[in-house]
């Protein structure tokens, strides 16, 4: 699902990195200080001596698909025809527990941190680095233990079966998107590469079929320049999509599997209600977004362009229909009422990303033994009913890491033009104090507070605003109506 990006350039000692690692302080974050010794002497000790797998895969071509500078790799694919018609998709997940003990000191640590969080100048890891930078990733040229599951699709992308199991995989490529897009749209990717783009599409038509949303949101970056900062967009990719299909598919069939065997840990998400979909008619409105009241929203999101600013500011504001995502766990046969996850427009779960989320180490176990039809670990069963709270709490963490990030670098942005006239549209006005509320800048694409006027904001109308406050110290931006 998607989340907003933030990145920062520029001087280690520049003024806002010292105020990111204040801000580490402030929000206490598990993990910011480092990782105690015995965690630490426990993963490198797991990393000289994982459990290895019965089952060699090696002999399969498989690569990553991340960002350039990524090192922790959960994921690697290989992808082919069927005989007779269809795909078969190969898809190497990390496996944790080939490091992690039940109930030793890096499971504890894992369980205190839940996910990795992501700030603008770095990272604070789940594992310590020698896993998850290092023995556990997916890294070319290195032979680990994995999931693989094998997922075979009939000619129009559908699954027609599913297999998991334990196995020792290699890597042979690192490829970054826009190398990715690069060779697919020049003619010069290999079959197994050139695959992405087809089966992607499938799988994308597949989507718009049930009623599913893929948010094309793009990454924002603020880039020190001249002792100055601006705000940068990076809008995805093709070749973005099509790889999230594949991850998309994944937990799709592993959720499948948890409902069959009625042991599982799901990512679920009511209908969004009337409310919020008004709201987001009414931002739309105010960027001017054309929405015709005849156009269902998945339809809306599709047409839309995110290297166009209002596009692109509006797509970050469908990313609050999201906000009612949670983990539904279950075991002993009792299916739960809620499975579906209302922006897949399907049954879905965590599973792919083991070294930045907890929750995807114990999917991958109910998911073996499901296949396997045997009984999950009873490390597994015992941690299930504490699971959805922790990683609620974590994805909060994670959240309030990723607000008040944003608050900042927007402050950074913005410090040196207090007093300044900009253009905005007013988003959101508070039913009680109707003279205050939200106004979202088209340029630079900033959301913040405005406060004063009389008779009341007008809601999704045009607004020329000052800018009155922009302190990166205390995170917050500031408009009145000007």
């Amino acid at each position: 699902m998607p989340r907003r990006h933030l990145s920062v350039t520029g001087a280690a000692e520049a003024p806002l990195r010292g105020v990111l690692r204040e801000l580490r302080t402030k929000l206490d974050v598990p993990g910011a200080g480092g990782f105690p010794e015995d965690v630490l002497a426990e993963a490198e000790r797991a990393s000289a001596a994982p459990r290895l797998p019965a089952h060699d895969a090696t002999d399969i071509p498989l690569f990553t698909i991340d960002p350039p500078a990524s090192v922790d790799l959960d994921q690697a694919m290989h992808l082919s025809r069927r005989q007779g018609g269809g795909f078969r998709v190969r898809y190497a997940i990390a496996d944790v527990a080939a490091y992690v003990t039940p109930g030793g000191p890096l499971d504890a640590e894992a369980h205190r941190r839940v996910t990795t969080l992501y700030f603008p100048d770095g990272k604070v890891p789940l594992h310590p680095a020698s896993l998850s930078e290092g023995a556990a990733s997916l890294l070319p040229g290195q032979d680990c233990p994995a999931a693989l599951w094998t997922i075979d699709l009939d000619a129009e992308g559908r699954t027609v079966a599913t297999d998991v199991r334990r196995a020792l995989v290699r890597s042979r490529a690192k490829l970054d998107y826009d190398g990715v897009q690069q060779a697919i749209d020049g003619g010069t990717a290999e079959e197994a590469l050139a695959l992405l783009a087809d089966i992607g599409r499938l799988r994308e038509q597949l989507e718009v079929e049930r009623g599913g949303i893929s948010l094309n949101v793009p990454e924002q970056e603020i880039v020190e320049r001249n002792g100055a900062y601006e705000l940068d967009f990076r809008a995805p990719l093709p070749a973005d999509g099509w790889n999230a299909q594949i991850s998309l598919l994944t937990g799709m069939a592993a959720a499948e599997l948890m409902i069959q065997s009625g042991n599982g840990i799901l990512r679920t998400l009511p209908t969004a209600p009337d409310g919020a979909v008004g709201r987001l008619r009414r931002t739309a409105k105010a960027l001017h977004v054309d929405w015709p009241h005849h156009v269902p929203y998945a339809q809306l999101v599709r047409s839309l362009d995110p290297h166009q600013p209002r596009h692109a500011a509006f797509l970050q504001e469908c990313t609050t229909l999201l906000r009612g995502a949670g983990y539904t766990a279950f075991s002993g046969g009792e299916v739960p009422d809620l499975t579906t996850h209302a922006a897949v427009a399907a049954p879905y779960a965590h599973c792919t990303a083991p070294l930045r989320r907890l929750v995807d180490r114990y999917a991958a176990e109910l998911c073996l033994a499901a296949v396997a039809g045997d009984e999950p670990p009873d490390w597994v069963l015992a941690a299930l009913p504490e699971l959805p709270k922790e990683m609620a709490d974590g994805t909060r963490r994670g959240n309030t890491v990723e607000r008040e990030c944003v608050d900042l670098v927007e402050a950074a942005l913005l410090k040196d033009r207090v007093g300044e006239l900009f253009d905005a549209v007013v988003v959101d006005v508070h039913e009680r104090e109707p003279a205050v509320g939200t106004v979202q800048l088209t340029d630079p694409a900033v959301v913040a507070r405005i406060e004063g006027g009389t008779g009341g904001l007008p809601l999704g109308e045009r607004l020329r605003v000052r800018l009155t406050q922009a302190d990166p110290g205390a995170a917050k931006v500031r408009f009145a109506p000007a």
